[in-house]
């Protein structure tokens, strides 16, 4: 296997995180290197158009942010390396190892901005119309539901905020879920019940979206789960919010994830990670804003704390390291 050591940091994943990093240590004559993964630009190329990032007063498509601001980087000296998944690697020891199918890297400093994936109910005709009638992200998509009739597929905490949320352009939403009783906690539930605009279905699950990229989506089929009776169901969107699942399978092991997996950042006010030479930010690390402005913005910290890092300054002596806890590795 090829081995490369050409880069003072690699980057992983190519979201409004990980291209921001790179942005800011190109800048600083850092030898940079994104591996962009199996989705360059991250969940923002699924989605039509972003209206809510800075900037950009007539909005702007998804794909086509995330295009300018790999330029912007690689304007400065970043590489960027497309369709390479990374498989394994090696924290524990000094250079850092990344493994994707093809190539071994090495580098002294890491940035996981791998990002985290919305949960899908998993048809294809949920995923024919993703970003057509399909969303995962009410304050990202909401707005354009405006007037509406909509649908949530859900039942926690996450489908209860996004229901409520979209209260405020949808003329009514409809909150589906598989379970007879909600699982989001008593505060959430009865935010969401006294809402005169939400309506709940139980006991269902949606077997098919009904649309396309043209009209949008125009109906779901819904599948009762005690009858087994199959019925139509008009509606102009569906929001599925049935949770995120982050991106740190080759850091198990390694790098500390909470109970949901998302990457545990141990040190107030920084990015590093338990593994001195780690940074982490964006999506892999928030499970609550989870925008592309907040993962943009812990991008520049991460680049930032990369870059004191590569010039021997230890953050966790500038930023209160617990007493007695001692440095795992070092450049």
């Amino acid at each position: 296997m090829e081995r490369i050591t050409d880069y003072q940091v690699i980057i992983i994943g190519s979201g409004p995180a990980g291209c921001t990093a790179a942005l800011y240590l190109s800048r600083a004559n850092i030898k940079v290197l994104v591996l962009e993964g199996m989705q360059p630009g991250g969940q923002l190329t699924i989605t039509t158009e972003v209206e809510n990032y800075p900037g950009f007063p007539e909005g702007i498509l998804g794909p086509k942010l995330m295009e300018e601001m790999r330029k912007q980087a690689e304007r400065f000296g970043a590489t960027f390396s497309a369709l390479e998944p990374v498989e394994h690697v090696r924290f524990t020891t000094h250079p850092f190892e990344v493994q994707t199918d093809s190539k071994l890297y090495e580098a002294p400093a890491v940035i996981v901005a791998s990002g985290a994936s919305a949960k899908q109910i998993g048809l294809p005709s949920e995923q024919a119309l993703l970003g057509f009638g399909v969303s995962s992200c009410a304050t990202c998509d909401g707005f354009f539901f405006k007037g509406k009739e909509i649908v949530v597929v859900g039942g926690g905490d996450s489908a209860m905020e996004e229901a409520t949320f979209l209260t405020k352009f949808a003329t009514k939403v409809t909150v589906v879920h598989r379970r007879e009783e909600l699982r989001a906690s008593k505060i959430m539930q009865d935010r969401a019940r006294n809402n005169p605009k939400i309506e709940f279905i139980f006991n269902t699950t949606v077997d098919e979206v009904i649309g396309a990229k043209e009209t949008g989506v125009t109906a779901l089929k819904l599948r009762n789960l005690v009858t087994n009776e199959i019925t139509d169901f008009a509606t102009q969107g569906l929001f599925v919010a049935i949770g995120h699942t982050p991106n740190t399978a080759p850091y198990v092991g390694q790098l500390e994830l909470d109970q949901a997996g998302y990457i545990c950042l141990p040190y107030r006010n920084s990015t590093v990670t338990n593994i001195q030479g780690v940074f982490a930010c964006g999506d892999v690390v928030d499970h609550i804003y989870r925008q592309a402005i907040t993962a943009a913005g812990s991008g520049c910290m991460a680049a930032l704390d990369c870059e004191r890092w590569l010039t021997h300054e230890r953050i966790t002596e500038r930023w209160d390291l617990p007493k007695g806890e001692e440095e795992r590795v070092g450049p």
